[in-house]
């Protein structure tokens, strides 16, 4: 049985050519926590907007590490500032 030259006049096939992989970013390399201090009057639960973590200050001059990608956020709350070393 004859195909009555479909394929004669089929659309040209375009050949993919393959891509290389695109390069991903390289993670970032992992900094060392950030370490706060409450200086309020109570206590405290501050949620890190980079990695969704609850940073919790249990009491007056608690002392908790931060995640570094959070830590300019933590910064900004009132009653708390990082800790001296």
């Amino acid at each position: 049985m004859c195909c009555g030259n479909r394929r004669k006049n089929a659309a040209p096939r375009i050949e993919q050519i393959a891509q290389p992989p695109v390069p991903r970013p390289q993670a970032q390399a992992m900094r060392p926590p950030v370490s706060f201090e409450y200086t309020g009057q109570t206590s405290l639960a501050v949620i890190g907007p980079i990695t969704r973590a609850m940073y919790r200050f249990s009491a007056p001059g608690s002392r908790i590490p931060v995640d570094a990608r959070d830590a300019p956020a933590v910064a900004a709350v009132p009653n708390v500032r990082r800790a001296s070393a």
